[in-house]
């Protein structure tokens, strides 16, 4: 990489907007990043680790609280990460939930710059309702996939990477070159080069691109 090309710099990532539906969402050029995963998987965390902020994503001691789409920008104009809702609880009302689902699916759907999704899954507890739904979404879309499975330090490595390969198998069985899978922890600061690398290779697609070439 030459010292003229741009770097993403994760830790200037800041807030820009919240919103509730597709409509007040940032305009719909440049290119962006999605985190989503049901409460409690570890997404909070994973991307304040990722940008070293220890509030940038808030951590909610009440699962679902995270209602709002909330998109922030990073040091390189037009390039943003974006914070979908959680969700998941018997706590949450069934109206709510369905008013997160609407208006998730709507930007899923029809926002043109979304490069890639980041899909977080706790490892203990993978491919549950929501996770299944999200894959299914990429699959019909052809949006590309990053699993991100967390909390990797609660586990032994043992069962983690038997987790971790079975994952792999199973969805590159759906979704072939477009998943990739990856473990992570938040507490031991593991994965996240991993992660910073998928990031850069949707957000800076000509980088990557030349990178490639040159290994060949």
């Amino acid at each position: 990489m030459s010292s003229s090309e741009p770097v993403i710099h994760y830790p200037s990532a800041h807030f820009n907007t919240s919103a509730s539906k597709l409509s007040q969402c940032p305009p719909d050029e440049g290119a962006e990043v999605a985190f989503a995963g049901r409460s409690n998987a570890g997404k909070s965390s994973a991307i304040n680790t990722l940008t070293q902020h220890t509030q940038l994503a808030r951590v909610s001691k009440t699962p679902g609280r995270t209602q709002l789409i909330n998109f922030f920008d990073l040091n390189i104009e037009g390039l943003r990460l974006v914070d979908l809702p959680g969700y998941g609880y018997a706590k949450v009302p069934i109206a709510l939930k369905q008013h997160w689902q609407k208006h998730l699916d709507a930007y899923l759907q029809h926002r043109e710059c979304l490069r890639g999704v980041v899909l977080v899954m706790d490892i203990r507890h993978p491919m549950k309702e929501f996770d299944e739904m999200m894959v299914q979404w990429c699959r019909s879309t052809g949006v590309p996939l990053h699993v991100l499975l967390t909390k990797t330090d609660k586990l032994k490595r043992g069962p983690a990477q038997s987790t971790l390969l079975q994952l792999r198998k199973s969805l590159k069985a759906a979704l072939g070159d477009r998943v990739s899978v990856q473990t992570f922890s938040a507490l031991k600061k593991t994965g996240v080069d991993e992660l910073r690398a998928r990031l850069d290779s949707w957000l800076l697609p000509e980088q990557a691109s030349a990178a490639e070439g040159g290994e060949a």
